[in-house]
């Protein structure tokens, strides 16, 4: 089936601004009457809940957190895109638009990016108002810096806890409308499934995860915002806690999954040092606008540093090299994760690694340091550093960091049309959670852009004009949809709990992180593709006959919510290998062997690809079934992308 993605018609620049217009709209007083699920409250889901509380609607917002302090946005480190112009250097919203498109390998929709280009420079403007401390230049205008994938400074940050602080500005707003009685928070509550009543989206069923209370709630709308599912591969720089169950059990309620496989790999990541590891850390991408990346030009010498024979210092700049800047120099550095990420596997598949595993390069701030000082890239990266150093021992002033890639963020997810609807009516998706905005590859710096465009500035819209062609009329938790999805919650949880196994949930949780990280990470081919399927299958079965949940139902019970989370990812590992198998192309992070340049670049096909694959579930054990989403090209011309 051919999906409609409702872009609205006109020239690009003004297609958000007339469907502003042209939407429905629901009048302040009858806004009073409608009651808004919220799931989530990082980025997304705060700025969604506290703007739509703000206009006078009913919010109920759930986190699985003890607060929506303590959501995976605040880990993000860099910064904020926005096309402000400031350095005067070029930019534009045209300007942001392209790059991101490109980035993305020409696989995201024109519409969706473009308007999140528009609503970027009115992110930033919201947030100073709201306090956030971005940096400033010496004169007290806001500072910019440079991310991959572009050639203008247009990043905002915060020194290096950029997503931190945007997401206490979010928080503010949600605890105004907290105290204000219009958002009713539920922490410590996660989401267990999502009601359907006559095909639209009316509620859900959660679990208290200090009780273990199943209980439901009914809504005239939900939203989904609740990241994306990068702890698929066990090691990921996402938090512990991130997972894919809401947007998974609202897939196999009837919500199509988009481009599963599009993972991002980021390239700035403290390497993998052991099976010890439950997580890794990521070093931010804007360390990049100073350090350069490096490897030996010799294998002789890479060998001497795994042994620690010598030092870094110890070898002559014409022994080193700066692949980046000598493969694509136009970019340099910043070129975009996926190609920094791809070629750091090169040299160190070629046996040019740096440390102990092989599985490092350099990041190297020496040249930065000599030329502006000591104290001004303390200034910069301080806490980054300090990071760096309590994690690895090593002092980065001092001595290169070691980074490598690492599983980071995922560009598939929810497909949602452009008022950020799945093709269930009433159920929502915004952030990570949607597959909307960033194609292939998402551009540094993106991420913090589309959570806060999509709470508050678009959402606010769009969700009125569903609203408006539909009555509300309060739905009882006692409809019978209700307590049918209630005791199929209850009963998974007593399926896991008395299997009995012999195995841990964190044994299976890593045989698959090792399974998709091997065969369906930063490169792919058919052959390996075909084993992991039959792999997941294998330990699929394996988990439900052999998994030891511990403890019971009726409490704290951390063992049953990483089961219920891992069941889902295992379902999810296995639409990704089918994805990853079906797409017979290469793009952005989504590598395919078999499709290459001459140069080891990805290969396009655009005459048999330019679409979005958007599965549907055909129910247990069934194949998923395809859906296409043909993507248009209008106003930027499909080209093979270079950085050079």
């Amino acid at each position: 089936m051919k999906l409609d993605s409702k872009i609205p018609n006109g020239p690009l620049a003004e297609k958000w601004t007339n469907h502003k217009f042209n939407v429905k709209l629901v009048n302040p007083a009858n806004k009073r009457k409608y009651n808004i699920i919220v799931v989530g409250t990082g980025l997304a889901g705060a700025s969604a809940a506290a703007s739509l509380a703000e206009l006078g609607y009913n919010v109920q917002a759930f986190c699985f957190q003890d607060s929506p302090r303590r959501a995976h946005s605040i880990a993000a480190q860099g910064g904020i895109n926005a096309a402000k112009n400031y350095q005067n250097d070029g930019d534009s919203v045209y300007r942001l638009f392209y790059d991101t498109i490109k980035g993305g390998d020409y696989r995201s929709r024109e519409g969706n990016v473009y308007r999140l280009a528009q609503v970027s420079v009115n992110i930033i403007d919201q947030c100073v108002a709201q306090g956030v401390p971005f940096a400033r230049e010496y004169g007290g205008l806001l500072a910019n810096r440079s991310f991959g994938g572009a050639q203008v400074s247009r990043t905002f940050y915060a020194r290096g806890q950029t997503g931190q602080q945007l997401l206490l500005g979010a928080y503010s707003a949600l605890s105004r409308q907290v105290a204000n009685g219009k958002v009713k928070l539920y922490p410590r509550t996660e989401m267990m499934d999502v009601v359907t009543i006559d095909g639209k989206a009316k509620g859900i069923v959660t679990r208290n995860l200090i009780t273990g209370a199943i209980e439901s709630h009914s809504g005239d709308a939900v939203l989904l915002c609740t990241g994306g599912y990068g702890n698929v591969f066990f090691l990921s720089t996402n938090a512990m806690g991130s997972n894919v169950t809401a947007a998974w059990r609202a897939h196999k309620k009837g919500a199509y999954f988009s481009n599963p496989c599009y993972t991002q790999i980021h390239p700035t990541c403290i390497p993998v040092s052991g099976d010890h590891q439950s997580k890794l850390t990521l070093m931010s991408e804007s360390l990049r606008n100073d350090g350069r990346v490096w490897v030996p030009k010799t294998i002789p010498t890479a060998e001497k540093l795994r042994k620690k024979e010598i030092a870094p210092k110890d070898i002559k700049d014409e022994d080193r090299d700066y692949y980046l800047e000598t493969k694509y120099p136009s970019f340099g550095n910043l070129v975009p994760r996926d190609v920094a990420s791809r070629n750091a596997k090169y040299v160190c598949d070629e046996g040019r690694g740096v440390n102990e595993t092989g599985e490092a390069v350099f990041l190297d701030f020496r040249d930065a340091i000599l030329r502006d000082g000591e104290d001004a890239v303390r200034g910069k990266y301080g806490n980054l550093f300090d990071m760096y150093e309590k994690i690895t021992g090593e002092n980065p002033y001092k001595t290169p960091m070691k980074i490598y890639p690492a599983v980071h963020y995922t560009m598939g997810g929810l497909w949602v049309d452009y008022n950020l609807m799945t093709n269930v009516p009433g159920l929502y998706a915004l952030g990570e959670a949607n597959f909307s905005d960033h194609g292939a590859n998402r551009l540094g710096a993106s991420a913090l852009m589309q959570g806060l465009a999509d709470g508050y500035f678009v959402i606010p819209y769009t969700l009125g004009d569903y609203l408006a062609s539909h009555p509300n009329g309060k739905i009882s938790v006692d409809h019978p949809e209700f307590k049918k999805c209630e005791d199929e919650v209850k009963a998974k949880v007593q399926q896991l709990l008395t299997i009995n196994g012999n195995k841990t949930v964190d044994h299976f949780h890593k045989k698959l992180g090792k399974i998709m990280w091997n065969y369906c990470g930063m490169a792919r081919n058919a052959a390996g593709l075909t084993k992991a399927k039959e792999m997941i299958k294998e330990l699929k079965k394996e988990f439900w006959s052999d998994v030891k949940v511990l403890g019971t139902g009726e409490e704290l019970n951390l063992s049953l919510e990483k089961a219920h989370r891992v069941a889902d990812f295992l379902e999810l590992g296995e639409l990704m290998v089918v994805d990853a198998l079906h797409r017979e192309e290469s793009c952005g992070g989504h590598f395919r062997d078999e499709h290459q340049t001459p140069e080891g670049e990805a290969l396009r096909d655009d005459e048999n690809f330019a679409y979005v694959a958007a599965w549907e579930f055909a129910g247990e054990g069934k194949e998923e079934v395809l859906n296409k989403e043909e993507l248009v090209f209008e106003n930027v011309k499909l080209t093979q992308r270079s950085y050079k």
